[in-house]
């Protein structure tokens, strides 16, 4: 019972860094688009709403990864348990229980993260329509 303990305390301790990878990105990405806007905001040049995208979109692929890791090393996680003790080999390899889960592609555009991440994507297209509406308004 020791190596199974042993492999599974491993396996937790993956998929805590990447939960805790994941909420540092959402962090990242609020206050990354956030200081954008307030740039936007301090000096009306519409570049810096262009330039939110970047953290946005690219913080969403991240945070997926993330989370497709860690449900790969849950299904891992679940199959080490199964096991018996003389079959645990300390292994890390998620390749083994990939088809088990949704692609990559599929989590990214999973209910959670579409949630927090198509939001902000959202309010920025919503803050470059509203900025492109008062230009116009302006002329």
């Amino acid at each position: 019972m020791e190596k199974k303990h042993a492999h599974l305390k491993m396996i937790q301790g993956v998929v805590n860094r990447l939960s805790h990878n994941s909420f540092l990105l959402k962090g990242w990405s609020v206050v990354l688009v956030s200081a954008l806007f307030a740039l936007l905001a301090q000096s009306e040049n519409q570049t810096f709403i262009y330039i939110a995208y970047l953290p946005a979109i690219a913080f969403w692929f991240l945070d997926g990864y993330f989370l497709w890791q860690e449900r790969l090393f849950r299904v891992l996680y679940d199959r080490v348990r199964a096991m018996k003790e003389e079959e645990i080999d300390f292994s890390m390899n998620t390749s083994i229980v990939k088809d088990s889960i949704k692609t990559w592609g599929d989590i990214i555009f999973s209910k959670t993260l579409l949630v927090f991440h198509g939001t902000l994507v959202g309010l920025i297209v919503i803050i470059m329509l509203v900025m492109l509406c008062m230009s116009k308004g302006g002329k």
